[in-house]
């Protein structure tokens, strides 16, 4: 794999022990006994790991509602190389179980090396943050936007391309990254909407709940001026009314440059 002089040198910034100093609470060191898939795997003493922050594309593991995702194998075996049988440092920015049992945690190798960061910048994961789990997220995005634009691994087949608005119907039910211009901005009874098109009843739209958007708040980001702005979302696609996504955090919405 060939990374840009960007990258190297980002992730062996980000990488290095002060992020798991200064950003993160350390979780203590544990041995890798067994991986599971792109962005989970089990520690010596049982423990079961989410890589936080990330999706890796999904195997079936039994499941067969699931279909094996492409590069689904080629995240699981860079997982493999780079944790089985090694010790690994778990880190802690956020929620720390989710409603499995797993750890939600950051790993760092024995060299400092951020274990996220190596996947995304391979290509072999995407940023899946959520609002109570955010530490780093804006790291992450950096690093997934390197590996997109050099089309590394996922971001070189057609399943994980950004969708346009239009595309959206096709896709419900799925984790996507959406891209389009606001057309309207609207707030009613305390929901904020984007809408995608001009008829919000059968238009891709993404909202805001009004218990959300004090993190909105918080981080200076004015909703409601986004009207005329390409925008970049990822969430999960469903129905309502149109093609929806519902945002819960500020990164999951990226404004482009014209």
């Amino acid at each position: 794999m060939s990374l840009s002089k960007f990258a190297a040198l980002f992730l062996l910034i980000v990488g290095g022990p002060a992020i798991a100093a200064e950003a993160l609470i350390s979780g203590g060191a544990a041995r890798v006994a067994e991986i599971v898939d792109g962005d989970t795997l089990v520690l010596d003493d049982g423990r079961h790991v989410r890589l936080v922050g990330i999706q890796a594309p999904k195997l079936p593991l039994g499941r067969p509602h699931v279909k094996r995702q492409p590069f689904a194998d080629q995240a699981r075996s860079a997982l493999e190389e780079l944790t089985l049988g090694r010790t690994i440092r778990l880190s802690y920015g956020g929620r720390r179980t989710d409603r499995y049992d797993r750890q939600l945690a950051h790993l760092h190798d024995e060299s400092g090396r951020w274990l996220q960061g190596d996947l995304l910048l391979r290509g072999l994961a995407r940023v899946y943050s959520f609002r109570d789990n955010r530490t780093l997220v804006g790291d992450m995005l950096m690093l997934e936007r390197e590996a997109r634009i050099a089309g590394r691994g996922i971001w070189s087949h057609a399943f994980y391309r950004v969708r346009d608005t239009a595309e959206t119907p096709r896709y419900l039910d799925s984790f996507q990254l959406v891209e389009g211009i606001v057309v309207d901005t609207a707030k009613v009874r305390g929901r904020t909407y984007l809408n995608f098109g001009e008829d919000w009843r059968s238009d891709f739209t993404v909202t805001i709940s009004p218990k959300n958007k004090r993190r909105f708040r918080e981080e200076l980001f004015d909703l409601l001026a986004l009207k005329g702005r390409r925008i970049r979302v990822r969430g999960w696609l469903y129905q309502r009314n149109g093609p929806m996504i519902d945002l819960t955090h500020p990164e999951q919405i990226e404004i482009l440059e014209e």
